[in-house]
Parts: structure tokens; sequence; C-alpha cells
């Protein structure tokens, strides 16, 4: 027969064994630990997706009028597999498909008035929140500091913020003497320019054989209007990136031609963005207003044969 001593130490061990079980069971089987288990999967899952933030392009181009904004955008886009979305042929789809905010912008154009922030940024978004982890360059928005501070709102809640905003920095003189020299095919929107780019023969568009004109605002008085515009509106807006949002990053590109600052553009996109992959050749161009269907899109042609 045990002594009474032994006996209360065996109960003493049996209880000490039991406890760990009861626990576990108790932690194995509570709302909280399941909470707990679910919130520290999606924190690494979170974790993963901030951590390829700085792989997506998701860029924004600013430069003075005839800087070369679209003929950089266009090349990036012929040559890596990146979506361009022009605020303006988006627009143009709104009304012409009828939708709700297309039917708002009309009326608002048609009166002459300029479209609110809001609206413009439905417009963009429409587009852009269907674009979740593809590379993109979106064209003619944000355009103030208002519309910047709205853009980055909506795209951080969309857990998809910019990665990329070039500045190209033209001097003054080089983009007047480049405009003077451009001369236009209206109806397609063939550019060429006397200086490089020359038509086959001078004063005639190389399709059709029809005569070229001068664009209406390709004189310095409108050039110099809309500079000021341009400093106006997009100084604040600058100021405003390079201040450190991260993961946006600002980088300031100058040269006095796009082919000269083609070279520092993509090196700028591919260091950056490694996953960027080069487009297989394809007959046909993205569409800007619709960037899964390829098109012999006019606005791409216009760019390539544009120095600008």
């Amino acid at each position: 027969m045990a002594s009474p001593s032994l006996s209360k130490l065996r109960v003493t061990m049996s209880a000490r064994r039991v406890k760990p079980s009861a626990a576990s069971r108790s932690i194995a089987h509570s709302t909280s630990a399941g909470k707990a288990l679910s919130f520290s999967l999606h924190g690494l899952r979170a974790a993963a997706d901030a951590s390829n933030h700085d792989k997506v392009l998701r860029m924004v181009m600013f430069g003075k009028p005839g800087s070369g904004k679209g003929t950089l955008s266009s090349r990036l886009v012929k040559k890596y597999d990146i979506l361009a979305l022009s605020t303006g042929d988006l627009l143009r789809q709104h009304i012409a498909e009828r939708t709700a905010v297309g039917q708002q912008a009309e009326q608002i154009v048609a009166q002459g008035g300029l479209l609110p922030d809001d609206v413009m940024l439905e417009v963009v978004t429409n587009k852009l929140d269907a674009l979740h982890n593809k590379h993109w360059i979106l064209d003619g928005f944000p355009r103030t500091l208002g519309q910047g501070k709205l853009l980055d709102t909506h795209l951080e809640k969309q857990d998809a913020p910019l990665t990329l905003v070039i500045n190209l920095d033209i001097a003054d003189e080089v983009i007047l003497s480049r405009i003077s020299d451009r001369w236009v095919h209206l109806p397609s929107g063939r550019v060429y320019n006397m200086s490089y780019n020359r038509p086959k023969v001078a004063g005639f568009d190389d399709e059709t054989g029809e005569p070229l004109t001068k664009r209406p605002d390709d004189n310095p008085e409108i050039f110099s209007r809309r500079l000021k515009q341009f400093y106006a509106s997009t100084a604040p807006l600058l100021s405003h990136y390079a201040s450190g949002h991260e993961p946006t990053r600002l980088v300031t590109l100058q040269g006095e031609t796009s082919d000269e600052i083609w070279p520092k553009l993509e090196a700028i996109v591919r260091s950056t963005f490694p996953t960027l992959r080069e487009r297989a050749p394809r007959r046909g161009r993205y569409s800007l207003s619709n960037p899964f269907m390829l098109t012999d899109n006019p606005w791409f042609i216009r760019q390539e044969r544009s120095s600008g």
C-alpha cells in the first residue's frame, strides 16, 4: 500500500500532465486563437504585397508642352509589357458609350467648362482599378496638386500607389525651336519636323501626298501662355511628389531631344522594375482607350513620327 505522501505526489504529477493538454484544447478551440492565427497569415500576405509595390510600374510623366511625353511613353509601351492610358481617350470613350460619367462630362464640355476633379478621377480610376499588378503609364492626369492628392488617396485605398514619376526638364528655347519646325498632316495626325524627321517631299505628307499645315497652337504666343499654365499647375505637384511619398520615386530627366532622353528613361525603368518584360513582336499597337485590345491607333502613329 502506498504511503499518503507518495499518493499525493502522484496526484500532483497527474494534475501537471493534464493542465497542458487542457490548455492546448482550450487554445485550439478558442475564437480568439482563431483570430490570432488568421491575423498572422493576413499580416504575412500584406507584407508580401507591400514588398511588391516597388516591382510594379505605375507611372505618370510630366513635361512642358512639346517636351516629348507622348513619344517617350509610346516607346516604352511599344518595347515593354506596359499599358498606356490617356485621359482624353478615356473621356471620349465614356462619352461615346453614354455612361453616367460620360453624359455628365459631355454636358460640361458642350458648355465650354472644365470637368471637376472628382469627375476626372472617376474617368481615370474606372480603368485603373482593373489593372491591379499590371504595369501602366497614365497620360494627362493629374495636372494639379488637388488632382494629385485625390489620385494618391484612391490608389492607396486600392493598395496600388504610384511607383514612378518622371519629370522631363527641357529648356524653353529648345521646345520653341522644335514646335516652330513642326508640320502636321491634319486628317491623320502624322507629324513631321524640318530639323529631323523631314517628309520625303517638303510640304507634303508621305502617305497621301496631301499638303502639310501648321498646328494652330504652334506659335510663340500660344506656347508662352501654355508654358505659364504648366508652371502654375505642375510646380506644386512636382514638389508634392518630391517630398518623399513611399514608394513613389520622382526622377528628373534632361536633354534636347527624345532620342537623347530615351536611354536615360529606359535605364531608370529597367533598373527600378526588374520584373518588367519586353513585349513579344506583334502586329498592331495597344490602344490607349482600351489597353486590352490591339489596334493601329493613330495616337501612336502621330507620336512615333513626332520629334517631341
